[in-house]
């Protein structure tokens, strides 16, 4: 059975009922399954639900249009993310949408009693990254936010996913989510990467062979001695590019690298509640006999660093190498001739030598 406290961190389950073998993927969802409905989706319990200024004044009206709490306000985390100022956050916002969003944000988490890190605060950021820094994302956790990029905290071992706006009104008053189980696929890089060669080439050289689309359908455990060998920024990275191949999110098994990364942070367990979590995150990995709907396997040497020549994340190459002809392509030879046409290009082109026209 799993419990739950009302307080910020998942209580390890009991381990006598977890089936084995199984991946890593299976023990943190199976763990969150409230109910199991036949032929439907599972009712998934969150542990943190991270809420930003765009996607969430809709869902708050929800609430108030039913006169509906929020059920666990200590596991909601608000910050101003989406239209919040490079420089200059003690200005006014120019733009009235955005000026109109932020201002909603901080009435609604002033509302509810949920923490809210806007414009200006010390620990305001990116919304995938504040968790992490600050110890609120931990392995084993089920986390969501309406944005698809949230996938970035499986780097630590846990199951995080893109939500929209109706779920997030959802996961605001039951804490709960109704989601089909993906499939499960495995991604793993053996070997040494080459000079230059950074996570952001890792992940496009994934995409760049199993196309944009390649992952749709499945959640990504990454295994093998490139991850294991990440930085904890380099896993966050990866998982967050995951979404650009399709897959519902990405995660990666935490280790003695996550756990030096999270101790210490400010809303990380300390003492005591830190050591009883630990025996519980030690078994987050898949079992050795554990299987995939599918397993695919890459050599770290085959990777250079990546350009992308087209019009989505999967066209892309190695930066010594020609653009692949269209008879290789798996998106059909018309769509992939105007994507060329588009940037400029022709098939068999070198890379070497391309202008750069922008770089963001």
């Amino acid at each position: 059975m799993v419990v739950w406290e009302r307080t910020h961190t998942f209580v390890a389950i009991n381990q006598t009922t977890m089936p084995t073998p199984n991946t890593l993927f299976d023990k943190v969802w199976d763990a969150h399954v409230i109910r199991h409905i036949n032929d439907g989706p599972d009712v998934l319990f969150i542990d943190r639900h991270f809420i930003h200024e765009v996607t969430s004044p809709v869902a708050f009206l929800g609430l108030e249009g039913r006169n509906a709490p929020v059920l666990f306000a200590e596991r909601t985390y608000a910050t101003a993310d989406h239209n919040t100022p490079t420089i200059n956050q003690h200005l006014p916002v120019a733009d009235p949408l955005s000026a109109n969003q932020l201002d909603a944000l901080e009435r609604n988490s002033a509302k509810y009693h949920i923490s809210h890190w806007g414009l200006g605060h010390h620990k305001n950021g990116i919304v995938h990254v504040v968790g992490p820094e600050n110890g609120i994302t931990l392995p084993g956790m089920t986390i969501v936010c309406g944005d698809s990029h949230t996938s970035t905290h499986g780097a630590f071992g846990a199951i995080a996913f893109g939500i929209g706006t109706s779920e997030v009104e959802m996961v605001l008053a039951t804490q709960c989510i109704m989601q089909p189980k993906p499939k499960k696929m495995r991604i793993s890089v053996n070997g040494t990467l080459g000079k230059a060669v950074l996570p952001k080439d890792v992940a496009l050289y994934i995409i760049a062979q199993i196309s944009a689309s390649g992952a749709t359908g499945y959640f990504v455990e990454y295994a093998g001695d490139v991850f294991h060998n990440m930085s904890m920024e380099g896993r966050m990275t990866v998982c967050n590019m995951s979404i650009e191949m399709g897959a519902r999110g990405g995660m990666i098994a935490p280790d003695s690298t996550t756990l030096t990364y999270l101790k210490g942070r400010d809303l990380a367990p300390k003492g005591e509640h830190w050591d009883k979590l630990l025996p519980y995150w030690n078994t987050l990995k898949t079992d050795e006999e554990a299987t995939f709907d599918h397993d695919l396997t890459f050599n770290a040497a085959d990777i250079e660093p990546q350009i992308t020549y087209g019009t989505n994340p999967g066209m892309g190459t190695g930066i010594t190498q020609h653009i692949p002809l269209a008879a290789n392509q798996q998106g059909g030879d018309a769509s992939y001739q105007k994507s060329l046409a588009y940037m400029g290009f022709a098939e068999n082109e070198s890379m070497v030598g391309k202008p750069i026209d922008f770089v963001f």
